[in-house]
């Protein structure tokens, strides 16, 4: 299991001190077509959550 999850989407809520650190108990990703994803540009992050900016 990852012990650092890193992430550059400075507009979300977990992203801690916008340090590209995500602070997310769990992480959830899924495809976003419906096959299996063979390139990360074919995945989503659904845990994301915009920040209070």
């Amino acid at each position: 299991m990852a012990q650092d999850v890193l992430c550059e989407v400075g507009s979300c809520v977990y992203n801690i001190n916008n340090e590209n650190r995500c602070g997310a108990s769990q992480i959830y990703v899924v495809n976003n077509k419906s096959k299996d994803a063979s390139t990360s540009a074919e995945t989503d992050c659904k845990t994301f959550e915009p920040a209070d900016l």
